[in-house]
């Protein structure tokens, strides 16, 4: 079941990079970001009053509050970045470019998380590296 959300997570991912190019047509790449944060603030805590989930807010613990936090500001900063991005270079060129946080992110929850790097692990990463260069070139 979870790739089904993967999959789903990709393809509006790639919706968000087609909106966002047209979106940000002659408007301020960190005004468009903020306006795209005020969308997903609203639309996020509806899901969350809509599914009752609220009630876990109290049962958060320290860690939880310092990572997730982090995690937001990483979310924040890469929108920033992705905004300005597609804003002066192509979504073709821009996606790929993006999508190594694939390749980056299996390699830090090796470092990070201890999680195992296995030969089809390491294979996928680079294929996507090479991708990524193949694609931008």
């Amino acid at each position: 079941m979870w790739w089904i959300y993967a999959l789903l997570s990709a393809v509006f991912a790639a919706l968000t990079a087609l909106f966002a190019k047209v979106g940000i047509k002659g408007v301020d790449s960190d005004l468009a970001t903020a306006i795209r944060t005020v969308v997903i603030l609203i639309l996020a805590w509806a899901i969350v009053f809509f599914k009752k989930s609220s009630f876990g807010l109290f049962e958060l613990t320290k860690t939880n509050w310092a990572f997730l936090i982090l995690s937001g500001c990483a979310t924040g900063l890469s929108w920033i970045f992705y905004f300005k991005a597609l804003q002066v270079g192509k979504v073709s060129q821009v996606a790929p470019v993006d999508k190594l946080s694939v390749a980056i992110a299996i390699v830090l929850s090796v470092v990070f998380l201890g999680e195992p790097l296995t030969l089809k692990t390491a294979l996928g990463a680079g294929f996507i590296i090479l991708g990524t260069f193949v694609l931008i070139a």
